[in-house]
């Protein structure tokens, strides 16, 4: 079941995006086997919900009898996902034109931090490391100091999430074509281009390069966050004067009571009466007065609070695994996708072949 149901991909273990791409594929249908290195652990021991879900076989790609196994099921396959550093693959005997020589249509997609190239690329990094050359980290956060936001946008937004879409758009060249792709994905290459709107208003003077300073990063009073009469937070992003105006109205305070908005040294101003007006009420109370209303306001909900909310719980947005709820696939189709298998499923080469084969 699934939009990817018959497509076949090799994924070689790594962290970050590599995983987290896999995973999302074969959630929507795809045959993803894993192949591990020996010493990792059984997937019978590893309840890692990004890792599990998967067929997995354990190869020493330091040994040439496994490496034509690994070989053997690329020539099966329609893509391969690898996310270790420049140049490994190819000692290894796994680089492009090896895995081309048996498999012209293969996609082979490659995800690193710095890219397959630059003076950086053979370098370590993580997350933080990729947004801070992008101007991402940079812009997050309050006047004092940039904010670390997870690791959303180099990871998986600039990595994992550019990562499948290359290789969706890779698989059907090589349908059409007959003849596979190499794909270069790169963390920061991925976190500078979500930052396109940012730079892009740069450019015409409309962004100021300063954290906190501008519409979308929290300089805006109206985009904001605010902190309610129990210590929790709501979240504001009432950028349109329609939304804006109910907001006012909801706040109780009378528009000719505030500088108009386009007065950016006033913004103060403005904020401070917000800051005020929500330390009256707690979160819920809150949350519940703009329920009826598009002021876009919602409450700032936690990790366990999130999974509750009547509208996630509506949407299913979130499932049970082995007890934990974790977020649904994403995005919906009307093709159902295959449910979340619990646990990896470790197997061998020669069964994957003959499964591969019917």
């Amino acid at each position: 079941m699934g939009l990817l149901s018959g497509f076949k991909i090799i994924e070689f273990s790594a962290i970050g995006p590599v995983p987290w791409c896999a995973r999302m594929l074969a959630s929507m249908g795809a045959s993803v086997v894993r192949i591990d290195r020996p010493g990792r652990p059984s997937p019978q021991d590893d309840a890692d919900f990004v890792n599990g879900g998967r067929t997995a076989v354990t190869l020493d790609l330091k040994t040439s009898r496994d490496v034509q196994l690994a070989l053997s099921l690329l020539s099966k396959a329609d893509a391969l996902i690898e996310g270790l550093r420049p140049g490994v693959m190819e000692r290894l005997g796994l680089g492009p034109d090896a895995c081309h020589c048996v498999n012209p249509s293969l996609v082979y997609a490659r995800m690193t931090g710095w890219g397959q190239n630059g003076p950086l690329a053979n370098r370590a990094g993580h997350d933080i490391n990729y947004i801070a050359l992008s101007g991402a980290l940079h812009a997050i956060g309050p006047t004092q100091r940039p904010s670390i936001p997870l690791n959303l946008i180099g990871d998986y937004g600039g990595g994992g999430a550019f990562l499948a879409i290359g290789i969706l758009a890779a698989l059907l060249h090589a349908r059409r074509t007959g003849q596979g792709e190499v794909m270069d994905t790169a963390m920061i290459d991925g976190a500078s281009f979500l930052m396109a709107l940012p730079y892009a208003r740069l450019g015409t003077g409309k962004w100021v390069d300063f954290r906190a300073q501008n519409l979308l990063d929290g300089g805006a009073p109206w985009y904001d966050v605010y902190t309610t009469r129990d210590g929790k937070f709501v979240a504001v992003g009432a950028i349109e004067p329609k939304f804006y105006a109910n907001l006012l109205s909801k706040l109780g305070i009378e528009p000719e009571s505030l500088p108009p908005r386009e007065d950016r040294e006033r913004w103060p101003i403005i904020r401070e009466r917000f800051e005020q007006v929500f330390l009256s009420q707690t979160r819920n109370e809150w949350a519940a007065r703009f329920e009826d209303i598009d002021a876009c306001v919602t409450p700032v909900l936690s990790m366990r609070e999130a999974p509750l909310h009547p509208h996630n719980q509506a949407r299913h947005a979130f499932v049970d695994w082995e007890g934990t709820p974790v977020p649904t696939a994403a995005p919906r189709t009307s093709e159902p996708s295959t449910r979340y298998r619990t646990r990896s499923e470790r197997t061998t080469v020669e069964q994957i072949l003959e499964r591969w084969s019917t």
